[in-house]
C-alpha cells in the first residue's frame, strides 16, 4: 500500500431544474482537517452536510470547496437594492453639503458595491430547495471522491520520493558506522602526535596514553545514535507500508532523525564522519519537508 498526499485538485458538475453548477475542490497540507466552503448567498445551509462528506473521506488537509452556480437563461437578473441606494444618496448629499463638491452622479452611485445585486436562483418552496440541495451535495460528494483519487495519485509519487530519501538515510548511517569504527585508532594517533609535540620529543607511558584515548573514545562514541537512526529507518518503512494516515508520525520521526544526526555531528572527531553527518542532516531536512505533505 502507498501513502496519501494532502495536495490535490478536482471538480464536478451537476444540474437540477434548469440550474447548473460546478464544484471546484482543492487541498493543501494542514495540521488537521479544515474545510472552507465558498457558496453563493442563500446556500449557507450546505455547510454542515459538506463537512460530514469531507470527514468521511479525509483525515487531514486544508480543503477549499467553491460552488459556482449558473441558473440558466433568464433565471436570474440584476436589481437595485433600494435600501443601499438610499443610504448612498444620503451620504453623497451630506458630503456635497459639507465640502461644496459637486453631488455624486447616478453612474457613480450605481458602481458602488452592493447597490446593484444579482438575484440568486433560490427554489420556490422548501421541497424544491431540498431537492436542489440534495443534487448539489451529490455532486460535491463526486468532487470529493475525485479529490481522493487525485491525492492518492500524488501520494504514489510522494511515496517514491520518501522511500528514496529513507534509503539514502540508511546508506549514510552505514557509512557513518564504518567511519565511527575507526575513530578510536584515529584518536590514539592524533593524541600521540599532540603529546609528542608538547613533550618536545619526550614520551608518555603507554598505559596513560591508552587511558586518555579511552576517555576520548567514550565521549566520541556514536553507536547509540547510529542504532537509533537504524531503528527510525525501520519505523519509517513500516509506517509507509501500513496504508494509514501516517503524516504526523512521519513528521515526528523526521525530528528524531534530526536529533540523532545533530548529536552524531557534535560527537564526531573526524572530518569524514562530520561530512557524513552533514549529508544526513541535508537528506533528513528534505524528508521532513516531504513528510509534511502526507495525510
Amino acid at each position: 500500500m502507498t501513502i496519501v498526499s494532502m495536495t490535490g485538485f478536482a471538480e464536478a458538475h451537476g444540474s437540477h431544474d434548469g440550474a447548473r453548477w460546478r464544484w471546484e475542490v482543492k487541498s493543501v497540507n494542514g495540521r488537521g482537517l479544515d474545510l472552507r466552503l465558498r457558496a453563493p448567498q442563500g446556500f449557507d445551509g450546505l455547510e454542515p452536510a459538506a463537512r460530514t462528506l469531507a470527514g468521511e473521506r479525509f483525515k487531514r488537509g486544508s480543503i477549499q470547496a467553491a460552488l459556482n452556480l449558473d441558473a440558466g437563461e433568464g433565471a436570474r437578473g440584476l436589481r437595485v437594492d433600494p435600501a443601499a441606494l438610499a443610504s448612498a444618496i444620503r451620504i453623497a448629499r451630506e458630503v456635497a453639503a459639507e465640502t461644496g463638491l459637486a453631488p455624486a452622479r447616478i453612474d457613480g452611485l450605481l458602481a458602488l458595491k452592493g447597490i446593484i445585486v444579482q438575484d440568486e436562483p433560490l427554489a420556490a418552496d422548501e421541497r424544491a430547495r431540498a431537492g436542489r440541495d440534495a443534487a448539489i451535495l451529490e455532486s460535491l460528494a463526486a468532487a470529493f471522491d475525485a479529490l481522493v483519487r487525485a491525492r492518492a495519485m500524488e501520494g504514489h509519487k510522494l511515496h517514491a520520493v520518501l522511500a528514496s530519501q529513507i534509503d539514502e538515510i540508511a546508506k549514510l548511517t552505514d557509512d557513518a558506522a564504518l567511519l565511527a569504527a575507526a575513530q578510536p585508532h584515529a584518536l590514539r594517533d592524533k593524541l600521540a602526535a599532540q603529546v609528542a609535540e608538547l613533550l618536545a620529543g619526550g614520551t608518555l607511558a603507554e598505559d596513560r596514553l591508552a587511558q586518555e584515548v579511552a576517555l576520548l573514545a567514550v565521549k566520541a562514541d556514536v553507536r547509540e545514535e547510529l542504532d537509533r537512526l537504524r531503528s527510525h529507518v525501520q519505523a519509517a518503512r513500516t509506517l509507509m507500508a501500513s496504508g494509514e494516515a501516517v503524516g504526523r508520525k512521519l513528521d515526528f520521526l523526521s525530528q528524531e532523525f534530526n536529533r540523532e544526526s545533530n548529536t552524531l555531528c557534535s560527537k564526531s572527531s573526524d572530518i569524514a564522519l562530520t561530512r557524513v553527518g552533514l549529508a544526513l542532516k541535508a537528506v533528513i531536512d528534505q524528508f521532513r519537508e516531504q513528510a509534511q505533505n502526507v495525510e
